[in-house]
């Protein structure tokens, strides 16, 4: 069995988590309004956040670069704050991957949002209920598998992102080579022994995490 460097693993398992956590924070308000709040304007943005998954991940990446790159203005707000560019870092790669992966969390959690019961909402309000109090308490709660589908979604998405992250966060062994990324180098290096081996691991971690939502998303037998 190759040698392998577990870095590349530990760096794909925390770029996918935080990936995650800023998918969840922006996606799932975006899932309730696309799902709720049905104005002119809100079919133009769910087209810009299903946009991410069609356009070709070298774009994202580039377009990520014209956002973060050390010539904008959040990018030298970025090094002004912290010391350093944002580009070819590891905080570069989880933007990218929560990127690629907000549209899949947005789209099943906004199925979940649309098979809750508005009535059900609406007499949580008559008994005095706060709007984020009814939220929080009353649609997530029932909304809660299609926000957990697309929590998933978006992990094993953020998991195997590569296209846009090598664009933003390059190719730094222990530093932003994350595991896509890792096999990559090895297909390139013509050591298919540690591609197969590296595609096993992530491979193994996807389905874990998968069968993981199967199991979850069952409804309990009584």
């Amino acid at each position: 069995m190759p040698f392998i460097s577990w870095e590349p693993v530990y760096l794909s398992l925390k770029v996918a988590f935080l990936a995650t956590l800023l998918s969840i924070v922006a996606g799932v308000p975006l899932a309730w309004l696309l799902a709720r709040r049905k104005l002119p304007w809100t079919d133009a943005l769910g087209g810009l956040v299903t946009l991410p998954m069609v356009l070709p991940p070298t774009v994202l990446g580039y377009y990520l670069l014209l956002l973060i790159g050390r010539q904008t203005w959040l990018g030298k707000l970025w090094e002004a704050w912290f010391g350093r560019p944002m580009v070819f870092t590891w905080q570069a790669a989880v933007l990218a991957s929560s990127l690629v992966a907000v549209p899949l969390l947005v789209r099943s959690a906004q199925a979940g949002f649309e098979t809750v019961n508005p009535q059900l909402e609406a007499a949580a309000r008559t008994l005095g209920r706060s709007e984020a109090s009814v939220f929080f308490t009353v649609t997530i709660p029932l909304a809660w598998r299609g926000i957990l589908a697309g929590t998933v979604l978006a992990f094993t998405r953020a998991m195997g992102e590569f296209g846009a992250t090598l664009m933003v966060a390059g190719n730094i062994p222990g530093q932003t080579q994350t595991l896509s990324i890792a096999i990559y180098d090895a297909v390139q290096a013509g050591d298919s022994t540690l591609a197969n081996t590296l595609v096993l691991v992530i491979s193994g971690i996807t389905v874990t995490v998968l069968l993981l939502l199967n199991r979850l998303a069952k409804p309990p037998r009584w």
